[in-house]
């Protein structure tokens, strides 16, 4: 009898010991904006983690768990449309947020050095005031009809009709003249970027 349950305490061991080994799912969102599902960190993977919704417990109904979560819209990863993009550029001169003016460009080819010292002149061209944001006065296209379905997100960049974003500052220079910026539009993962036009 003794050898029987030592036995079954054996097996219900070498049962348990799967469920222990197995590793967290973790639910991120890539670089390029699709949902990741993996074992490992989402830093790890240079991704942007998704908190998963609280499970609700036994004494509480579904639907009650439901009601309780605020209805919060999901995060705005980037934008889909140039008015997005012109809004966004809007707030982040608003704010002064040169990091949210950052994250609407495309880094791509960029060394380090480059990027902090292009960054840092962003820091100073968001203390001036924005007077304007929008296409360039002589673009043929509409910038709204930006959507055109024949593009794909596996073409590297293509450009954006009404491809450029137009900014005017207030000039700095004692002139009382208005400075232009033109930034470059770039259609990639769905997404609208801005890249520097020099």
């Amino acid at each position: 009898m003794r050898l029987l349950t030592t036995l079954l305490w054996f097996v219900l061991i070498l049962w348990a010991m799967p469920g222990r080994a197995q590793t967290d799912i973790h639910r991120c969102i890539g670089a390029n904006g699709n949902a990741l599902f993996t074992d490992q960190t989402c830093a790890a993977m240079q991704a942007t983690t998704i908190h998963a919704a609280a499970k609700p417990s036994d004494d509480v109904t579904h639907t009650a768990t439901i009601a309780s979560t605020p209805a919060e819209p999901p995060p705005v990863l980037c934008a889909g449309t140039f008015n997005e993009l012109r809004q966004s550029v809007i707030d982040a001169f608003a704010n002064h947020n040169a990091n949210r003016m950052a994250g609407l460009m495309l880094w791509n080819g960029y060394g380090g050095s480059a990027a902090v010292a292009d960054i840092r002149a962003l820091s100073a061209l968001m203390q001036q005031p924005l007077l304007d944001a929008g296409p360039p006065e002589n673009a043929d296209a509409s910038p709204t009809s930006n959507s055109d379905p024949s593009t794909t997100d596996n073409a590297a960049e293509a450009p954006v009709s009404g491809n450029e974003l137009v900014l005017h500052l207030a000039g700095n220079d004692g002139s009382g003249n208005p400075r232009e910026l033109r930034y470059g539009i770039v259609r990639r993962s769905g997404c609208l970027w801005l890249r520097n036009a020099d």
